[in-house]
């Protein structure tokens, strides 16, 4: 059993696998960069270390950083959460040669499911549905032009190594093609250092629909059901909920089986998340995050899982604590993310919490770091909470979001949080009639960038 993990993390992620450590009676290691040293991942952990300056690359992703601070402190296995050193192979490499655990999948898992081209292949070869598209890189105009061709207008240029929305153009036509191959290619460029990119059929009006699967890496795995993502701007989730609203029962046992005996087959290990746009009743693959979702609190929800005491136990060498047949869905559970940004333009709002009070009562949950008089740093992603609910059905869930929200206060920096009530009074939110393109529609609508 470990006696003492490390979070190579910050935040509310922080916070919520030093909860998890304790409830197991696991001592946790916090690390911090000097613009964190007040934060509440510090106060909370049972050990902290400083281990650089603000800047990501100097602390939070530094590789020598981390496992000194592993070694100073005797920890014996890094928890990643999400996002930084979470999907780095090169890192997990590294703590394996320095004989400690690294809490997720194997670093082979994660190289073959962080490049683009080479996850869609392996998909294929797993028996997971993708989108029509072109078979590995492409690298000229005329190659894009002879692709679009065969799988037809509109088509989606994205780059092997993105994320986040980076090097990914649409093309209508013929016409447009030349242009949206050159832009995503420099964009790719720019942000990755790697200018490869891919053509795949963009489908028209998909919901974002994401399983959740976890294995044991002894070739036993299971899939928790579906996500729906699909309210989205500039391809970053706003807020999920589980289950689909759209999904049915024949459809989540289908392609959660395929998705459960696929990463089975590997002997994967830990939390991962096969992505999928759904559209007319059948799954096209995205990507697999190899990893703990930023949305994973709604899945938990729904099951009464905690995803986080799970990856410590497969780590540890332990089996799951439940299986397939365990897993009975119960109720319906949303989750919104609150960005200390300003309306309308979403500009980042760093600043100091003058006051913060979170919601409360049945089936309401906040995870954040925020306190009253905490500073938040301009040096880190703006987002600062999510608030989840869980109700017994997805009706009684946005009554009760409602309600939270008029709880939640946060002052002193602008956040997101006035977005949600606009949105809660939306028909189509109300019915769950959305898509992934519904947001960004409502936005230019309703909220227009000042200029």
């Amino acid at each position: 059993m470990f006696e003492k993990i490390l979070i190579a993390n910050r935040g509310e992620i922080a916070l919520r696998v030093i909860r998890a450590c304790r409830e197991m009676g696991i001592q946790s290691v916090a690390v911090h960069s000097t613009a964190d040293s007040d934060a509440m991942h510090v106060r909370m952990a049972d050990e902290a270390v400083c281990i650089g300056p603000p800047p990501s690359s100097q602390s939070y992703l530094s590789f020598p950083a981390i496992i000194s601070a592993c070694e100073i402190t005797g920890a014996q296995a890094i928890h990643p959460g999400y996002g930084f050193l979470s999907e780095n192979a090169n890192f997990v490499q590294i703590v394996e040669d320095h004989d400690l655990t690294f809490i997720g999948p194997t670093a082979e898992h994660i190289r073959i499911m962080g490049d683009k081209i080479t996850a869609k292949d392996t998909a294929k070869r797993l028996g997971i549905p993708c989108v029509p598209g072109s078979d590995g890189g492409v690298a000229t105009v005329e190659d894009a032009r002879k692709v679009a061709a065969e799988i037809g207008y509109p088509v989606i240029i994205k780059a092997t190594a993105g994320g986040g929305g980076r090097g990914m153009k649409q093309a209508r036509n013929d016409t447009e093609i030349e242009n949206a191959f050159r832009t995503a290619r420099s964009e790719a460029k720019s942000a990755f250092g790697n200018d490869e990119v891919y053509i795949e059929k963009y489908l028209q009006t998909p919901r974002h629909i994401e399983i959740q699967v976890f294995g044991d890496g002894k070739g036993n795995a299971v899939h928790l059901a579906e996500r729906d993502c699909s309210l989205q701007r500039r391809h970053q989730k706003v807020l999920e909920e589980a289950p689909g609203p759209v999904i049915t029962p024949e459809q989540r046992a289908r392609i959660g089986k395929i998705c459960a005996d696929a990463v089975a087959s590997i002997n994967y290990i830990g939390a991962g998340t096969i992505e999928f746009l759904f559209e007319d009743g059948e799954f096209y693959f995205i990507e697999m995050n190899t990893r703990l979702q930023v949305e994973h609190p709604v899945t938990e929800a729904i099951f009464g899982i905690d995803l986080v005491r799970e990856q410590i136990r497969v780590a540890e060498g332990l089996p799951m604590s439940f299986t397939q047949d365990d897993l009975v869905i119960n109720g319906h559970a949303i989750e919104v993310r609150i960005n200390a940004e300003k309306l309308p333009n979403f500009a980042p709002s760093p600043g100091r919490i003058s006051q913060y009070h979170a919601p409360g009562g049945l089936g309401v949950r906040m995870d954040s770091a925020l306190y009253d008089g905490y500073s938040i740093p301009p040096y880190y992603d703006s987002l600062i909470g999510k608030l989840i609910v869980h109700g017994r059905d997805r009706n009684e869930a946005l009554a009760r979001l409602n309600r939270a929200l008029g709880e939640l206060i946060v002052d002193g920096v602008d956040t997101t949080i006035p977005l949600f009530h606009q949105l809660l009074a939306e028909a189509d939110i109300q019915s769950g009639s959305y898509n992934i393109h519904w947001l960004e529609k409502w936005l230019d609508r309703n909220l227009p960038p000042k200029p």
